[in-house]
């Protein structure tokens, strides 16, 4: 969902979805390579990401992943989600006060 939600903003390359999801989190969330390229290869095969060649900010080559249609889709599917999930947690963690 974090990577999907970093692309929406428009096209990025790994690292640069790695930098901003430890930003956007305020240095609490760290995405280690290991992790990122799976999750970016499953993204692909599920088609809610593309990905394409081009020359980086710093002039290299680099690999910019993209949104799909079908990937914004997913992404409302999954906020609403998560947005249950924060919710469902939070009913536990801080009960409402029963009077007695």
């Amino acid at each position: 969902m974090l990577i999907l939600r970093t692309l929406q903003w428009g096209p990025q390359h790994g690292y640069g979805i790695s930098r901003a999801i430890q930003s956007g989190s305020g240095n609490v969330l760290t995405v280690e390579t290991g992790s990122l390229y799976p999750a970016l290869h499953r993204l692909e095969k599920q088609r809610w990401i593309t990905a394409g060649w081009k020359l980086s900010e710093n002039n290299q080559r680099a690999k910019y992943y993209r949104l799909t249609a079908a990937g914004r889709k997913h992404l409302v599917n999954e906020e609403s989600r998560w947005d249950e999930i924060v919710k469902a947690v939070s009913g536990v963690m801080k009960p409402a006060r029963v009077e007695a």
